[in-house]
């Protein structure tokens, strides 16, 4: 049980101002460093709070030539979020999971202040000593992102996902798998319930698991898209949902104890369920690369080309290609440094007939670097700024914009 500051200090963050600024915030997360106040409250449950203050010169997106709504562009937004992790061994199975609230306000753009949520649970089950799998849901409510709808109107959107996979391993080198999904995202805004999307992916797949813990396979997955709220109108001009077959090479390569390469990648094929010229299909994948030359940096680089589901009158789906890399330095035992460099171009498939003005295609940068410092296990403050740059197509709901930001952060677990 909560002793009485911790209890007051919940108290008094859970419902402080959400304009309360954030060093006040911070100070709290001072008075409880002191060694009975982090002490656990308990092995299964792990209650935290935490309050983010950030700064973003471009806050909806818009294009260089186009003015603010309300004048200026930029905004600053602070977030006061309270939660808790749960980790539960039942017999062999293990129970985790996380709830948050969080309370999000602007101090220009008022009328987008929102209340988030954010669910997770997830069971680890095992049945005798070679089957096992995971099954789960996942619930979040939040703004919806700015890069690819531009309004001066609050819409928030809800993603929702149940899974359930697993894997037998009928013997030490083989294993087959599956797995069923669902995911479902949708708006509150009336002007997008036509938006509103659901995808059930299926998914088989055999691997040969080698000794020195490297493994080869091959997937099948389908994924079956629908717009459920679309008229026959709506439906004529955007189309009412798409199907996707794959067939792709899985492979897990630990090239040592410092690099291990990841490749999934194969043939696709992506149908529009009424839009036929829209249908297409091609090779896809993605490569990833783990190098940690030092005990305290760690790399991360990614390639990939990949088909992805555009929601417009004019395109439905894109072929995108990028890269990305990341790395993540433990400077010492209380700071840690992050940073991020990421590109990817988008090349949409228009209807049959009509020509893109340019050429048919956007392309972000996105550039990051955060530092993060603890200075007791469970206390974390921390910084970050951000670079973003697109270069796109208007008529398409994806046009340019550059906005950059910093954000300054604090958490504590108790």
């Amino acid at each position: 049980m909560l002793n009485t500051l911790r209890k007051n200090a919940v108290a008094a963050a859970l419902t402080a101002s959400p304009r309360l600024p954030a060093a006040l915030l911070l100070a709290v997360a001072g008075t409880l460093a002191s060694g009975a106040a982090l002490a656990d409250i308990s092995d299964t449950i792990k209650p935290f709070v935490a309050t983010t203050y950030s700064y973003d010169d471009n806050l909806m997106r818009l294009p260089d030539d186009v003015p603010g709504f309300s004048g200026p562009r930029s905004d600053t937004s602070r977030m006061l979020q309270a939660g808790f992790l749960f980790n539960r061994p039942i017999g062999r199975q293990i129970l985790t999971g996380q709830a948050k609230w969080s309370k999000v306000s602007f101090d220009r753009f008022s009328q987008f202040d929102y209340d988030g949520k954010d669910f997770l649970a997830d069971l680890e089950w095992h049945i005798a000593n070679h089957l096992e799998g995971h099954a789960g849901a996942s619930y979040a409510q939040t703004l919806t992102p700015f890069s690819d709808f531009q309004t001066n109107v609050r819409n928030l959107r809800t993603q929702r996902r149940e899974y359930l996979n697993g894997a037998w391993r009928f013997h030490p080198s083989w294993r087959v798998r599956g797995g069923l999904s669902r995911d479902r995202y949708s708006y509150d805004l009336p002007s997008q319930a036509f938006s509103n999307w659901t995808e059930d992916a299926t998914e088989l797949g055999v691997d040969y698991l080698a000794p020195s813990n490297s493994r080869i396979g091959v997937q099948l997955r389908h994924l079956n898209g629908k717009y459920p709220n679309r008229n026959a109108l709506e439906s004529s001009v955007y189309g009412s949902g798409y199907r996707q077959d794959e067939i792709k090479a899985n492979i897990y390569w630990a090239l040592s104890g410092i690099t291990q390469l990841e490749f999934l990648g194969g043939w696709v094929r992506h149908r529009n369920n009424l839009l036929s010229g829209r249908d297409v299909s091609g090779t896809n994948g993605r490569l990833s690369m783990y190098w940690q030359p030092l005990g305290k940096v760690n790399f991360t680089g990614m390639v990939w080309r990949e088909f992805g589901s555009v929601d417009n009158s004019l395109v439905t789906s894109s072929l995108n290609t990028g890269a990305s890399v990341s790395a993540a330095w433990t400077a010492t035992a209380k700071v840690r440094v992050d940073a991020l460099l990421r590109q990817e171009r988008r090349d949409f498939s228009a209807v049959s007939g009509l020509v893109l003005p340019g050429d048919g295609r956007d392309t972000t940068r996105t550039a990051s670097l955060g530092v993060t410092y603890a200075p007791y296990q469970k206390i974390q403050l921390g910084v970050r700024v951000f670079q973003e740059r697109r270069e796109g197509v208007a008529i398409i709901d994806s046009g340019s914009y550059r906005a950059k930001g910093i954000s300054f952060n604090g958490s504590v677990q108790f």
